[in-house]
């Protein structure tokens, strides 16, 4: 979202962002419903994660503030990370599988991985913390590819419905945030929940149609030129 209305709606990079994580976190909190009822929250890895991401929030936030009257370095700094995270969430969509593979041999290898973890999860947290109030990317496909490395016999059910867990909270604390500091558009914000409800409907019935082996790398390919783009402008 963040991509297209920066690049087709040219609005501002910081604008952008902030309509951009109210908006995720109002269509995603009904998920956290959902996920809660069908038990597929892993509620003590939630807590690692908001441990490291929360308290990063508000640092990141501060520096977006305290960068707001310099308008071109905010922008700068924006796009370019936006550009990183976009990179790194296609890299987790192409290298699932093997990521999920890698998760695996490092707890062979490693006897004490299992008391490590949850320093791991807290500082994998911190760096979603330091990305999505900066980018709005990173509380989605980046943070589920994180749990498959580090929580690999965990099933993708329960992945997908701890990461979304984590992300409704962080992007809700980050979107209030960039309210208050005045990066938000209020009538792009209710332009896009109108638009989404049917974008919603239609969406979900081509997802039953396009198969997943070509929606994925698709996705990833768009989303690796859009983020070189960025990083190099």
């Amino acid at each position: 979202m963040t991509p297209v209305l920066i690049f087709l709606f040219h609005v501002n990079p910081a604008i952008a962002v902030g309509t951009d994580l109210l908006f995720a976190a109002i269509t995603k909190a009904s998920g956290i419903w959902v996920h809660n009822r069908k038990k597929n929250i892993e509620w003590p890895i939630v807590g690692l994660l908001a441990l490291g991401s929360l308290p990063m929030a508000f640092v990141s936030l501060a520096i977006i503030e305290n960068f707001k009257a310099e308008t071109d370095t905010l922008s700068t700094l924006i796009q370019v990370l936006l550009g990183v995270a976009l990179v790194l969430t296609a890299i987790s969509l192409i290298m699932r599988k093997p990521l999920h593979q890698f998760g695996e041999k490092i707890k062979q290898m490693i006897p004490s991985w299992r008391q490590k973890r949850p320093l791991v999860t807290v500082l994998a947290g911190a760096m979603l913390g330091i990305l999505v109030p900066i980018t709005s990317v990173g509380a989605g496909a980046l943070g589920a590819a994180i749990l498959m490395f580090l929580y690999p016999s965990i099933p993708t059910r329960r992945i997908v419905g701890t990461d979304l867990a984590h992300a409704v909270p962080l992007t809700l604390i980050a979107g209030l945030g960039h309210l208050q500091i005045g990066t938000v558009d209020l009538a792009l914000l209710l332009a896009l929940l109108v638009g989404s409800l049917p974008g919603i409907y239609i969406g979900s019935h081509m997802s039953t149609v396009v198969p997943e082996r070509i929606m994925r790398p698709l996705l990833a390919s768009l989303l690796l030129l859009i983020g070189v783009k960025f990083m190099v402008a």
